[in-house]
Order: C-alpha cells, then structure tokens, then sequence
C-alpha cells in the first residue's frame, strides 16, 4: 500500500502562492499516476492535476491551468503542487492521491486507491 503525507497549506490572501508538498512511500508499481484533488466545504472532491511517474507528463483542470503547476522528484520521491495567483474559490482540503492504473480521464476520483489526509488551503479577499 502506497503511503501519502501532504504539507505546505496554509492561509494566504489572494493573489498568493503557496506550494504544497507529498511525500510517498509504498511500492513504486502503485504509482503509476499522482495526482492533487481538492474538496471544498459542502462540495465534492475535484480533480486539480496529475502527473505520470514515468515520463513527468502533466494535466491540470481548467479551472487551475495557467495558475497551478504540478511536477514532481522521484529520486526524493515527492510530488509538489505550485499555486499561484491564488483565488478565494481555491480554499478547500487539498490532497495527494495515487493510482496503480488510469484509463480515460486521468483527474477521475475513483481511479486513486492511494489517499493522503489532506492539508489546508484557506485564501481570502
């Protein structure tokens, strides 16, 4: 079983950046996407971005694109989420997830078996 810990969130105003960190554990076969998800207050969980382990390529939600940037180090085994220009709407639990095997839509919830318990995004105006 593939091991997430997330840290990095915190409060800022908009128009900041912040950058999240994950670091995973487990066995690499389980990684064959990660991916950062996010859930507001009273809202589902949302795909934001995902990479592929093996070649660095890279997707990100159209509601984040231009702002966020997903990327990754696995010789240190971490993935990151680079947050700029931060809106009020961005506040929500972000977390890290893996997948052993993705088809179709790689920023799908039920494709990750592998979770982390989140960290705090809070932004305001």
């Amino acid at each position: 079983q593939v091991q997430l810990v997330e840290s990095g969130g915190g409060s800022v105003q908009a128009g900041g950046s912040l950058r999240l960190s994950c670091a995973v554990s487990g066995p690499t076969a389980n990684t064959y996407f990660k991916s950062w998800f996010r859930q507001a207050p009273g809202k589902e969980r949302e795909g934001v971005a995902a990479i592929r382990t093996s070649d660095g390529i890279a997707w990100h939600a159209d509601s984040v694109k231009g702002r966020f940037t997903i990327s990754q180090d696995n010789p240190k085994n971490a993935l990151y989420l680079q947050m700029n220009n931060l809106k009020t709407e961005d506040t929500a639990i972000h977390y890290c997830a893996a997948a052993a095997r993705v088809s179709g839509y790689v920023l799908r919830t039920n494709l990750y078996n592998s979770w982390g318990q989140g960290t705090q995004v809070t932004v305001s105006s």
